[in-house]
């Protein structure tokens, strides 16, 4: 049987070799040992790492494990390193995605009922970015599409797990302090309230539909319509009446 230090000196090297995140569950088949003792031994390692201040670090996503480098030395990293551009997500696809990340799982329905707009094509951005994904059917009319996220959205937003989402009353005191104290009159900040995100979605009411669909992410140029002309008043010309004559015959 292996002792517990080849446990985790093979676990170092099975998680440098394998990239992506390495689940408990695999450590556990590949040693046969219980989940609860190879969750220990990564937690231990994380511990080690953390403490003697490494440019490696060991980042846990839901019970799985992965090699990170030390967010301190990101500057140094940076001059090394052509930086790559990442396009940032739309003010639409991050309120969709906290809609998500909050009410999971959830509904198309759902969400565009708490937002009052179509979400399709927003919806199927974060798809194809691996920020959301299909969990399941859920068992109202129809049976929808239930959403939730993953574990690459866990990675994006630096969480260990879906519990480590700040509380909905922490956003809104963050919200209150950064708000300036003027020049806020007559701004419409177009953004779903925090009550709704906390709260309920209501349910798709019969045969309504949200307005509209949310436009594609790119920018979009609003070309100007030029105001329709006011026809010109018809005027019409009174045509003379044909006069007309009646001959009178002679009589024979």
């Amino acid at each position: 049987m292996s002792t517990r230090k080849t446990i985790k000196s093979a676990i170092e090297s099975m998680m440098f070799i394998w990239g992506e995140p390495l689940h408990v569950k695999d450590i556990a088949d590949i040693f046969n040992i219980e989940r609860k003792e190879a969750y220990e031994c990564c937690r231990e390692l994380m511990r080690e790492y953390d403490e003697e201040g490494r440019g490696i670090v060991i980042r846990e996503v839901n019970r799985a494990f992965q090699f990170t480098t030390r967010k301190e030395n990101m500057a140094y990293i940076e001059r090394l390193c052509t930086p790559v551009r990442h396009r940032r997500l739309s003010q639409s696809a991050l309120e969709t995605l906290a809609i998500v990340a909050y009410r999971q799982p959830v509904t198309k329905g759902e969400i565009e009922a708490i937002r009052g707009i179509r979400c399709d094509r927003v919806m199927e951005g974060l798809v194809k970015k691996g920020l959301v994904q299909d969990v399941g059917r859920s068992e109202a009319v129809g049976r929808p599409i239930l959403y939730g996220t993953t574990d690459e959205f866990l990675k994006l937003f630096g969480f260990e797990s879906i519990r480590e989402l700040p509380d909905i009353k922490d956003i809104e005191d963050m919200l209150d302090e950064d708000l300036p104290e003027s020049g806020l009159d007559g701004v419409s900040l177009q953004q779903i309230s925090l009550e709704e995100l906390s709260g309920g979605a209501k349910a798709e009411a019969a045969g309504e539909e949200p307005p509209a669909e949310d436009p594609p992410e790119e920018a979009a140029v609003e070309e100007a319509v030029p105001e329709a002309e006011e026809p010109a008043e018809e005027t019409s010309e009174e045509t003379p009446e044909e006069e007309t004559t009646i001959e009178e015959t002679p009589e024979d």
